[in-house]
């Protein structure tokens, strides 16, 4: 299959692509990605020099339609996973997630029924979250199923929520073949650390406060990364147009046991002390519109045959000895010269 994946140089996006093309030898990917602050080359360094002739990298911006519609042409599927996705920043200000996240997915679904006209071989998959669905609260025994309300609370989620509209009115109106993933939060490397995990596991090993939103007690389904492209996978090749599928862990947990969870691997790694390290916890003003706890029900994907691979101990494991194992890269990150990468690599050519 030849994928067109969007967002492909972004934390879920790069590893998806790793995921897929060293799990699927006859699968071909295009990767179209603006390079925004979270958008990182490096990322997929490794597949730039293992994966020739099978892997294609695009600079270029989804809401123009002018670069995606000859991609489209090109492909046999979509996986949009291009997304602006950090809560705090569009609290901020959440012109660019409408314009990414909203408008963007339009220029995509309009680019893929001009293209596809009506091949029912071809796929689209939509990348959405469990923040589409609202809060749980922390007594509520129920999980979000896929036909639960959609109820956003913050500028990030209602715009998720918008495209997944759009998505469904894709199907409904023009028939176009459209699947909708909604998955819990993410973990594992290559996270952009303005996340809560890498965030963690820095501010822990440098010896720097450790900031929690709150009381700290959000509860949050959690998904080690590669399983999320596994499902991501399975749902985009067997999933039923016009379907919704959650992906989920059942790996539920307060977000300042994660953290705890953390330090105590950090600290056994770098033989620190954890008493000195839970030390550096710092309650503070709470997010506005906080959800309290997101849970959810995937037992509709476990019917195609998913299964997550990694527990949460095990995958946190992972993910705190691999940020600890890249330093360089945690450092170009943090000090934006991971930038430089594409200058030297594409600029000029």
């Amino acid at each position: 299959m030849r994928i067109l994946v969007t967002g492909g140089c972004g934390f879920i996006g790069s590893n998806f692509i790793r995921t897929l093309l060293s799990q699927n030898p006859e699968d071909e990917i295009v990767n179209l990605d603006c390079l925004t602050y979270a958008g990182n080359l490096e990322n997929l360094a490794d597949v730039e020099a293992g994966f020739q002739g099978r892997y294609r990298f695009v600079k270029g911006d989804i809401c123009d339609s002018e670069t995606v519609l000859p991609l489209l042409d090109q492909v046999e599927a979509v996986a949009h996973f291009a997304a602006e996705s950090h809560v705090d920043r569009s609290i901020e200000d959440a012109s660019a997630f409408v314009r990414t996240n909203v408008l963007g997915t339009q220029v995509l679904l309009d680019a893929a029924r001009r293209t596809w006209q009506g091949r029912t071989d071809r796929r689209f998959l939509y990348v959405s979250t469990d923040e589409v669905y609202g809060a749980l609260r922390l007594d509520d025994p129920r999980a979000f199923k896929e036909d639960w309300p959609l109820d956003p609370r913050s500028p990030y989620s209602a715009s998720k929520a918008a495209a997944d509209h759009l998505a469904s009115s894709y199907w409904h109106t023009f028939n176009l073949p459209v699947v909708i993933s909604r998955c819990c939060n993410n973990y594992g490397p290559y996270q952009f650390p303005e996340k809560l995990v890498p965030l963690m596991i820095l501010n822990a090993a440098a010896g720097k406060e450790l900031p929690v939103y709150g009381d700290g007690l959000y509860v949050r389904d959690w998904i080690y990364v590669i399983d999320h492209c596994l499902a991501a996978e399975l749902i985009l090749k067997k999933g039923e147009p016009g379907q919704v599928y959650n992906v989920g862990s059942q790996a539920e947990r307060p977000n300042l046991e994660v953290v705890r969870s953390i330090i105590k691997l950090v600290a056994q790694r770098r033989d620190l002390p954890e008493d000195q390290l839970l030390g550096l916890i710092r309650h503070v003003a709470d997010r506005p519109g906080h959800d309290r706890r997101y849970a959810i029900d995937s037992t509709k994907l476990r019917g195609l045959g998913f299964k997550p691979t990694r527990s949460f101990a095990d995958g946190l494991a992972q993910t705190v000895d691999w940020y600890l194992d890249h330093p360089d890269w945690c450092q170009n990150v943090t000090s934006g010269a991971y930038q430089d990468y594409y200058r030297r690599m594409y600029e000029g050519r």
